[in-house]
């Protein structure tokens, strides 16, 4: 097996390493900067306190990020950072904030338009601003990836783009940024590790070092995502989750994910079910489909896991996910026909060849049936 590795992010990892963010700052330069965020941390005062920890460094605040962020969101990032023409940009929030940031940092620095890029992903630069990442949720790993995910809602699509220039220059892992998060985000985000890491185990693209982050990040998820969702201030769950978030980011960076993201684009833009439960809500049935025609890795993790077989790590996902309350099938909604069909072609994505077993129509429309 040949395999190559990167990552060039640097991560300062550990409760209370906000306070460090100047000093990170000035060891990159920055004299002129943006605070890339969402509303809600602009109105609890979040966004307000890491400018003001930014001693200064930090002169202007956009927060308007929304959850699957619009194009027009980074459009008017990009406008920001010209204005005011900032040298450093730092992203405070979940994925859709540290998505949005990343792009915003690497566009800025042409006139194309956003929708551009979203059309041809090989026309983005390859430097970028130098960016900050700081998460605030333990699921995306988006601060140490080099993907950004983007919709353009007018167009009904979400897309996510790749390339080196997304690498943020600085990640800010502070697990106590983590506490205010409601019980049913952490579920959302906690499952997106947990596909992150399996989907990374199981990609035809996986190699030795994603295989044993993956585990790790796995084994974290099945021994601190409950405790998580039930006590949000237990600082060794919060820790742990977050650990787990920026170890499954690692593991998955350069296999990619699957089959369970590929599916959740549709279900998301098409239902809006969050990102990691919509992930969640196949993932035990791909582990069921892949298992089926395991040459022995799958049944190998299910071990490692402390499960006795592939069918039984399944209903462990499947008991998890009941546990936290995420979504386990789509009944509810009582989709029409033409919403079915529209899952079942949505779902047929590019992630889909970084399955290990070829995901074929039919199957999509069995999965969705029993789903519905």
């Amino acid at each position: 097996m040949n395999w190559n590795y990167m990552q060039p992010v640097t991560i300062r990892f550990g409760n209370g390493r906000i306070k460090g963010l100047a000093e990170e700052v000035k060891a990159l330069g920055g004299n002129r900067g943006i605070l890339i965020t969402s509303p809600s941390f602009v109105k609890r005062g979040l966004a307000a306190k890491v400018q003001k920890e930014s001693e200064g460094l930090i002169c202007v605040i956009y927060g308007g990020v929304s959850p699957n962020p619009d194009i027009k969101e980074c459009e008017a990032c990009i406008s920001m950072i010209n204005d005011h023409e900032c040298d450093f940009v730092v992203a405070l929030g979940g994925g859709s904030v540290l998505d949005c940031a990343k792009a915003a940092a690497v566009m800025c620095q042409e006139e194309r338009p956003v929708k551009a890029y979203m059309e041809d992903a090989s026309l983005l630069p390859d430097t970028s601003l130098p960016l900050i990442a700081v998460p605030t949720t333990a699921g995306t790993g988006s601060e140490i990836t080099c993907v950004s995910v983007l919709s353009d809602h007018e167009a009904g699509v979400k897309k996510p783009l790749s390339c080196d220039a997304f690498y943020p220059t600085l990640a800010i892992v502070d697990p106590e940024l983590t506490y205010s998060v409601p019980p049913h985000t952490t579920a959302c985000t906690g499952m997106d590790v947990l596909c992150h890491a399996l989907e990374a185990y199981w990609s035809k693209h996986h190699f030795p070092i994603g295989d044993a982050l993956a585990v790790h990040a796995l084994k974290l998820v099945f021994d601190y995502l409950q405790l998580a969702c039930e006590q949000p201030e237990h600082a060794l769950a919060r820790e742990k989750m977050a650990e787990a978030s920026v170890i499954a980011g690692l593991a998955f960076t350069i296999p990619k994910t699957t089959s369970a993201h590929a599916c959740s684009y549709p279900l998301t833009n098409l239902l809006g079910i969050a990102h990691g439960e919509a992930c969640g809500l196949t993932i035990d049935h791909f582990l069921r489909i892949n298992g089926a025609e395991d040459d022995g890795r799958l049944l190998e993790l299910a071990k490692m896991l402390g499960f006795k077989d592939v069918e039984a790590f399944a209903d462990g996902i499947d008991s998890l996910k009941r546990t936290i309350g995420v979504r386990t099938d789509l009944k509810d909604l009582q989709l029409d026909k033409e919403q079915k069909e529209a899952l079942v072609q949505g779902s047929k994505h590019p992630n889909l060849l970084n399955n290990p077993v070829e995901i074929t129509e039919t199957m999509l429309r069995d999965l969705y049936r029993k789903l519905w």
